[in-house]
């Protein structure tokens, strides 16, 4: 007898628990749908299609830019700071991996739910997209007469953005180190020296040490930065001169003064 309360009991239980599963995945697609279509709206500055996700009495607390209460103050500060001018827009884009979604119950019903995670903007001006910075958020989405609103929106931890280096790391001979190895002059960074330290270029700036990265057999790169340190040569294969780029960019032409 016990046996089979046991069974009986067993059954019932991953009955709730398979349950229970189901309708929090159906929450959490439920969320990041209504979340796509709110940033696909804000992307393409569709004020129309950014109302209609806000509640009328909406609290958006920004750390840097203070408090905005209702949707309709929040549309239009939407309208008038971010849409005004067609040749400045802003692009949001999640940090991959870190949004996720937490149901919010009562008496084991789903009544919103809270939406957390990191984005990036990028500011898209005259034709050219810039990362602007990175900041973290929570949106607490709750269920009304079958609609899902958001009703509190925090903006917060803003920062500049994250660097994620993709590039790959390649191995040179040490005879192609040694070769750049020496003394550099920029106009905007002053002296710099070149090492061959172990198999490994460094670049000394002071007191600041750095290890560049072989990319290419004349192409370096940062693991901390986005920047790319290119090496050019003569006939002689010697060194003449160092280019720094940063975020594809020259920032710095360095002259080869000596070994």
């Amino acid at each position: 007898m016990r046996n089979v309360f046991f069974v009986l009991f067993t059954i019932i239980t991953a009955g709730f628990s398979a349950s229970a599963q189901s309708s929090k995945q159906e929450l959490t697609d439920t969320i990041l749908h209504k979340d796509s279509a709110f940033w696909k709206a804000y992307n393409e500055c569709d004020a129309d299609g950014f109302r209609k996700f806000f509640a009328d009495d909406v609290e958006f607390y920004h750390d840097k830019g203070g408090l905005t209460l209702g949707g309709d103050d929040l549309l239009s500060s939407f309208k008038n700071n971010l849409c005004s001018n067609s040749h400045f827009r802003l692009r949001r884009e999640a940090v991959e991996g870190s949004v996720k979604v937490f149901p919010l119950e009562k008496n084991n019903v789903i009544y919103g739910a809270i939406l957390s995670g990191e984005h990036i903007f990028y500011i898209i001006e005259n034709g050219s997209e810039r990362p602007d910075g990175q900041a973290k958020f929570t949106h607490v989405w709750l269920l009304k007469n079958n609609n899902w609103k958001m009703e509190r929106v925090l903006s917060y931890d803003h920062g500049p953005v994250a660097y994620t280096n993709r590039r790959k790391e390649i191995t040179l001979p040490d005879k192609i180190l040694q070769q750049y190895a020496g003394t550099y002059t920029g106009p905007q960074t002053g002296k710099m020296s070149i090492k061959n330290n172990q198999g490994k270029l460094t670049l000394q700036i002071g007191e600041k040490k750095f290890i560049l990265y072989p990319e290419t057999e004349n192409r370096f790169f940062s693991k901390e930065r986005d920047l790319v340190f290119e090496f050019v040569t003569d006939a002689k294969k010697q060194p003449t001169k160092m280019i720094v780029y940063e975020r594809g960019v020259v920032v710095e032409e360095a002259i080869f003064k000596n070994k």
